[in-house]
């Protein structure tokens, strides 16, 4: 024990040089400043009183001081300003008293004339009167934090720090009511309700002034005013040798946590537990018209379909409308309409109206025909109307809960008009100019100004949202138009410029005679017998699947056995050629963004659309690149469409050579697990940047697959990406990803919904066994 205290106080000197060792008692005249003599030491120096640096300026509290980085455990008056280099702290008879300063006194409920102060070792700040009775200590007044050996008693509350650099008040509370239930709560609302609880121990009515404690084994429990212990948080019970610290903090995030520091080895802080994994658990993290998504185990906020954020950078300010408020009540024939989904979202429910309908597209109709009605949430069968601001959205892909958010958009201008618009983060860029009387090189100038913007805009924020996963304005839905053959000749100047060839089709480059667009026209070779009815119907119900991750079909040709398709051009060719030919390398962050959008394609193509679609053709040649380097699943619909014994290979089955699940070998029937497991390999080739079959390697480097789990079973995964910069837990996570989608035995392979939430840090994800086990056990 005496070691321990020696390198405590070495610590404290190395790390507090402004800082001078004092006795235990502080008597009355003495003072501080922030430039010498800063703060008061516990006797151990463990723990300090006194100035600490906060942004520009000051704050007064209690620091950790023995410990590699400080750490804040108590501030006083912590939503006072900031106080200069040229403050001082004085303790007098009356209390402590801080110079030059304006308000109230730095403590208070100070009956008795003080006498002295100490800064105890346990971390409490006391106030003595001269019967060396405490006349005040910090321990009464947590802010966030409490500190072994402290409690926080019925009716009292921590409050989170605004951020991790600024103590004073945030968001979050943590209430120890007085009905002996510990509940969490966001410090915005009016009345404890269950409505605002985000967490709670459950205990109420379980006995009077229940107490929240903390011992100094790491014992975080409740117990009523007979001293019995009616919940337990966690078990504590650590041996005093093994030199641990421990506290409990309400963090900013709005969840709490139990850290425990160990003394010996001089480390970091751990986290031992807290109240919650889901890191957007906490209501109101994220502001009004705002909803949190968890990415990589960390919470983001995203705005609501039409919206952008009030103040960029503060996740807690909201979202406002990014165009012309109550466009559905105006006249302006530039104007409508329209209901965008939001699914996988919960909100809390103020409806004004709640009515009972069957399904999504009634309760579309209904809001969208009621200009009262700005956004409807829909769930089992319940249609709730709601007015703006939504509040407490929180994106679960657990549940089928959707909302539909009324958006405005523009029609088709008048000749006279000018109208420029574009997609921007969540909705629309509609710039409008209308009834203005402009000289030629005026008009010139302003119109390609506004073009010049808009372009670049639009480009940014397309590219953000597309790999972040953003949900983006889609076009009003329109089933693919037929074309005649002699039409498609034209647009491709007679088959001229192949651009691509598999086993079913041959890709020619065109262009639409009349908007000039891009098209990419596909010649299908091999295409199932049915008749011209069924294929149109089929096209249809293909055109109306729509999705940003998949390529979208825009047209088809009927001609006898002449059948051809007519698609959106992705401009940056296949994600192959991005991956394998190394000409423009793709950095950790996009290849994370790209393998997380093609799982939302094949979540989409398996789980959402109107009619279940299994591609049966996954790898990277069938994944185009648009023009943001966005990944978008093509031929996704050919699996409707082909022969059953389409292939590339000689197997006899769909489907090509090192992407092919084992069921198709062993004639099993075909599900989406069959999608999921040549996904694996996919993604296993984003994480590694190279071909899953390679012979040009040696030979016990040449399968991708069977090595990455060789790596894995050894520890030596950093073999596979040797000294590129990428993050580590994101690149074990994905690996683990890939080694589960990749298990012989389809059962054992995770639904496409499960897949994104494991690459998104959503869930933990359990050690993957060898994928070819379960054969060695048949």
């Amino acid at each position: 024990m005496a070691f321990l205290v020696a390198c405590l106080l070495a610590f404290a000197f190395i790390l507090n040089a402004e800082a001078q060792s004092a006795p235990s008692n502080i008597s009355p005249g003495s003072s501080l400043t922030p430039n010498s003599n800063s703060s008061w030491l516990s006797s151990s120096g463990v723990y300090a009183f006194g100035f600490y640096k906060q942004g520009d300026g000051y704050a007064v509290g209690i620091v950790l001081a023995g410990m590699p980085e400080k750490t804040v455990v108590w501030t006083a008056n912590r939503d006072d300003p900031l106080v200069s280099d040229n403050a001082t702290l004085l303790l007098t008879a009356d209390g402590l008293s801080l110079q030059p300063t304006q308000g109230k006194p730095l403590v208070t409920s100070i009956t008795q004339a003080v006498f002295s102060a100490s800064m105890l070792d346990s971390g409490n700040f006391v106030l003595y009167n001269s019967d060396q009775e405490i006349e005040w200590q910090s321990f009464d007044s947590p802010t966030d934090t409490l500190l072994p050996n402290q409690t926080l008693r019925a009716g009292e509350e921590l409050y989170s720090a605004k951020s991790k650099t600024n103590s004073s008040t945030g968001i979050f509370r943590l209430s120890m009511q007085r009905d002996g239930n510990l509940v969490q709560y966001p410090v915005a609302t009016t009345a404890a309700t269950t409505d605002d609880a985000y967490y709670a121990t459950g205990t109420y009515l379980r006995g009077d002034n229940v107490t929240l404690h903390l011992d100094a084994d790491g014992h975080l429990y409740l117990v009523n005013n007979t001293g019995f212990t009616i919940f337990n948080l966690t078990k504590g019970g650590d041996p005093a040798d093994q030199g641990k610290s421990y506290l409990m903090r309400l963090d900013v995030d709005g969840i709490f946590r139990l850290y425990s520091y160990s003394l010996k080895q001089n480390g970091n802080w751990s986290i031992e537990w807290e109240s919650s994994l889901d890191q957007c658990n906490p209501l109101g993290l994220c502001g009004y018209n705002s909803y949190c998504v968890t990415m990589d185990l960390e919470a983001e906020c995203k705005c609501l379909p039409g919206f952008e954020p009030i103040t960029p950078g503060d996740q807690t300010s909201g979202c406002g409308r990014n165009m012309v408020a109550d466009v559905c009540n105006s006249e302006n024939e530039n104007f409508t309409c329209i209901m965008q989904e939001l699914p996988n979202t919960r909100w809390k429910n103020y409806a004004y109206m709640t009515l009972s309908l069957s399904d999504k597209e009634e309760c579309n109709k209904a809001c969208l025909e009621d200009c009262n009605c700005e956004a409807a949430l829909f769930a089992d069968g319940s249609c709730r109307k709601q007015r703006l601001p939504l509040t407490y959205g929180k994106r679960k892909l657990d549940t089928s809960n959707s909302a539909f958010i009324k958006v405005g958009i523009s029609k088709t201008p008048a000749t006279d008009d000018f109208l420029i618009e574009g997609s921007k983060k969540n909705g629309r860029v509609v710039v409008l100019i209308l009834g203005v009387s402009f000289t030629a090189f005026g008009t010139i100038l302003l119109v390609s100004s506004v073009i010049a913007v808009w372009k670049h805009k639009v480009w940014g924020y397309k590219r953000m949202n597309q790999l972040n996963g953003d949900v983006e304005w889609n076009e009003e839905d329109v089933a693919p138009r037929p074309y005649a053959y002699e039409q498609l000749e034209k647009m491709t100047d007679n088959f001229k410029e192949e651009v691509g060839r598999g086993a079913s089709a041959t890709v020619y480059k065109g262009v639409m005679l009349s908007s000039q667009r891009l098209v990419a026209v596909k010649k299908l070779d091999k295409v199932a017998a049915e008749g011209e009815k069924e294929f149109q119907t089929e096209m249809k119900v293909i055109g109306k699947t729509h999705h940003r991750s998949l390529v979208r079909l825009l047209g088809y040709c009927l001609d006898g056995p002449k059948k051809l398709l007519v698609y959106e051009y992705m401009s940056n060719g296949s994600l192959a050629d991005i991956l394998f030919k190394h000409e423009r390398k793709l950095y950790w962050e996009e290849r994370m963004g790209i393998a997380r959008n093609i799982a939302r394609g094949f979540l989409y193509m398996h789980e959402e659309c109107d009619t279940q679609i299994i591609h049966c053709d996954i790898k990277p040649q069938n994944i185009l690149m648009d023009e943001n380097m966005c990944p978008k699943i093509s031929d996704f619909g050919l699996a409707k469409l082909l022969q059953q014994d389409q292939t590339r290979t000689t197997t006899g089955i769909r489907g090509t050579k090192g992407y092919v699940a084992p069921e198709w070998h062993r004639k099993m029937p075909i599900t989406v697990k069959a999608d999921v497991y040549s996904f694996g390999i996919v993604l296993l080739e984003i994480v590694c940047c190279r071909r899953n079959v390679d012979w040009s390697l040696p030979q016990e480097e040449a399968i991708l697959d069977e090595l990455v789990y060789h790596y894995f079973e050894s520890g030596e995964l950093s073999k596979l990406v040797r000294d590129e910069d990428i993050n580590r837990r994101q690149f074990e996570r994905a690996i683990k990803v890939g080694l589960w989608c990749i298990q012989d035995e389809p059962s054992l392979r995770p639904s496409m919904k499960k897949v994104l939430l494991m690459l998104e840090g959503t869930v933990d994800i359990r050690v993957p066994p060898n994928p070819s086990s379960f054969l060695s056990t048949i």
